[in-house]
């Protein structure tokens, strides 16, 4: 969902985070990955500008943080 959000392909993303395209399409059929390779998605993600939000009863998401201007 977060990389959707940003319009990045899989290749777009793999590219930003130093990872293969295969990883990246591990990661989105739900497969494990190591814990150092999933924190390397998650801090590409949002560096690229998405927001996790934990869980608060209805489930964890994400969505696209705010420019600094808004």
């Amino acid at each position: 969902m977060a990389r959707a959000a940003l319009g990045l392909g899989v290749r777009d993303l793999a590219e930003l985070a130093g990872v293969s395209q295969d990883t990246i399409s591990r990661i989105e059929r739900g497969e494990v990955l190591k814990t150092a390779t999933v924190a390397t998605i998650y801090q590409a993600l949002e560096t690229a500008g998405v927001q996790f939000i934990p869980e608060n009863g209805g489930g964890p998401g994400v969505r696209l943080r705010k420019c600094p201007t808004d």
